[in-house]
């Protein structure tokens, strides 16, 4: 696959409660991906930008919610996250990333 594909798949490290919950009890790790991402392409980019065994991706679809701000009618945007699951020798060292 081509390496420029593979480093625009991850957008960012999804940080939250529930997400650091989540690695340190099942090490597993979630990120923001482009909405045209596959699990096998987010398989081998984080192989290759994290050198780490993957064991499992699954993707998700953030939906847009509506929001209100006085008596002006909006929506968020939706957008698409992955939760990576790792080998169980395997870390991620999010700040050696290359």
């Amino acid at each position: 696959m081509n390496q420029e594909r593979l480093l625009q798949v991850i957008l960012t490290p999804h940080v939250s409660e529930k997400a650091t919950i989540v690695a340190e009890k099942y090490n597993e790790f979630i990120f923001r991906v482009v909405p045209t991402a596959t699990k096998p392409e987010v398989k081998d980019a984080i192989e290759f930008i994290f050198n780490a065994k993957v064991k499992d991706v699954r993707i998700v679809n953030v939906r847009s919610k509506r929001k209100t701000f006085k008596s002006i009618e909006g929506k968020t945007k939706g957008w698409k996250k992955a939760y990576v699951t790792l080998q169980a020798d395997q870390k991620l060292d999010m700040m050696g990333a290359q």
